[in-house]
């Protein structure tokens, strides 16, 4: 004969199961009740009719929304006919400025008063072609000299810091010669320009 095992153990998993899945839906509706709110929708406002729309403009709201005022009697006063006599008077004016008539195309342009003095013309154009410059001043000071036995004379010439003790015939800082020595000055030639100036006596 033989026994059947675990009938009573299936019975009771079934129905621990079914118990189980009824809580677990009790409790997600309980959680969706609290923290979701009601379903219900809001009921819509009452709709205003003729005889219970306010005859005062109602006041803007205060909640950051700016509502529309409305302002009566503005479209009483506005007249849409169309008034062909005052087009026509304004048609008829006549421009009588002194100037141009810009509203005009038949108008003519003013008349461009004419130049009377010549035109200054610029520097560039009188301006005179010059010729070759000038040599440029001989850089040596003479600020005494030296008189020789035989009658000589030997100069001495300053160049910046240098000093140079020089007779006729000369040649200083490998550019200028001396050409003739005076007891007040003394005669340089610039050999690069070929140009030849008087050096006054320096006092001191």
């Amino acid at each position: 004969m033989a026994l059947r095992v675990g009938a009573e153990d299936k019975k009771k998993v079934i129905a621990a199961g079914v118990l189980g899945v009824g809580a677990i839906g009790a409790l997600v509706y309980t959680l969706m009740y609290i923290f979701g709110g009601s379903s219900t929708p809001a009921p819509p406002p009452p709709m205003q009719t003729a005889a219970t729309r306010p005859s005062q403009p109602a006041a803007p709201s205060t909640t950051g929304d700016h509502a529309a005022v409305r302002i009566p009697g503005i479209v009483a006063s506005l007249d849409p006919t169309l008034h062909p006599e005052w087009m026509a008077q304004a048609e008829s004016l006549e421009y009588s400025g002194h100037g141009r008539n810009i509203f005009s195309q038949f108008s003519a342009p003013p008349e461009i008063e004419k130049v009377q003095a010549p035109i200054r013309q610029s520097a560039a154009a009188t301006q005179v072609p010059q010729g070759p410059p000038p040599p440029p001043p001989i850089d040596l000071k003479f600020f005494g000299y030296e008189a020789r036995k035989d009658g000589s004379r030997r100069a001495f010439l300053l160049h910046g810091d240098d000093v140079f003790i020089a007779s006729v015939g000369d040649v200083v800082d490998h550019r200028y010669r001396v050409l003739n020595i005076a007891p007040f000055s003394v005669q340089i030639e610039d050999l690069p320009y070929q140009n030849a100036q008087p050096i006054p006596l320096v006092q001191n």
